[in-house]
This record gives C-alpha cells, structure tokens and sequence, in this order.
C-alpha cells in the first residue's frame, strides 16, 4: 500500500467524515472500553480508494493520524 499525504484541500473533508464515521457507529451502542476491538468503519485513503478497518485485521496495524494544522500556515 502506497502512502501518501492528504490534499490540502480534502484534509478537513477527510478528517470531519472519519470523526462522523466513527461517531455514528458508536453513538447507537455502549462507550467502548479499553481493550474492546475498534467497529469496523470505511475511509477514504488519498490514493482515493476506499478501505475498511477489517481489510486489515490480523494482516498489518492501523494507525489514523489527525493533523489540524498540517498543511496550513499557522
């Protein structure tokens, strides 16, 4: 899997939808507790393909990095 950095302009877009995703799927159900396995969820890579959290599973870790003022001037 190439890695590569998120546009510019689609970082916030990307960000705001995987906080939205990741919200969602929780707000229906009990908080999750330290050791409880993360809910699946689909993003959207800057290769621009999409991957879901179980593609990976038992294969490679995941990290999900956020940075809020990657990219900017401040």
């Amino acid at each position: 899997m190439r890695m590569s950095f998120i546009k510019p302009n689609n970082a916030w877009r990307n960000a705001f939808i995987a906080v939205a995703l990741i919200a969602g799927g929780l707000s229906a159900k009990a908080a999750p507790q330290v050791g409880d396995p993360a809910p699946d969820f689909r993003l959207q890579a800057s290769d621009g393909k999409e991957y879901t959290l179980s593609q990976f599973k038992g294969k490679r870790p995941v990290v999900i990095a956020f940075f809020p003022k990657a990219f900017t001037g401040g």
